[in-house]
């Protein structure tokens, strides 16, 4: 997830709170939806679809705060 900000988000996780909560949140749902998807965990598809909405609103989030902080640097 965004390449081109690796070095931003390693030092983000650890300078900015709210960043590293969205992160970590981030990567739990990515693996919840990833043991949903194959069959880890059970689920119905709207359960799946539910957390995947979640999970991208979240990679919003993230880009702001990732734009925001590229700027300022």
């Amino acid at each position: 997830m965004f390449p081109e900000y690796r070095d931003l988000i390693s030092r983000l996780k650890t300078e900015d709170a709210h960043f590293a909560k969205l992160f970590e949140r981030h990567n739990a749902l990515d693996h919840e939806i990833r043991n949903m998807e194959t069959g880890v965990t059970p689920a119905d598809p709207f359960a799946v679809e539910a957390l995947k909405k979640e999970k991208l609103l979240l990679k919003d989030k993230l880009y702001v705060v990732l734009r925001r902080a590229a700027q300022a640097a």
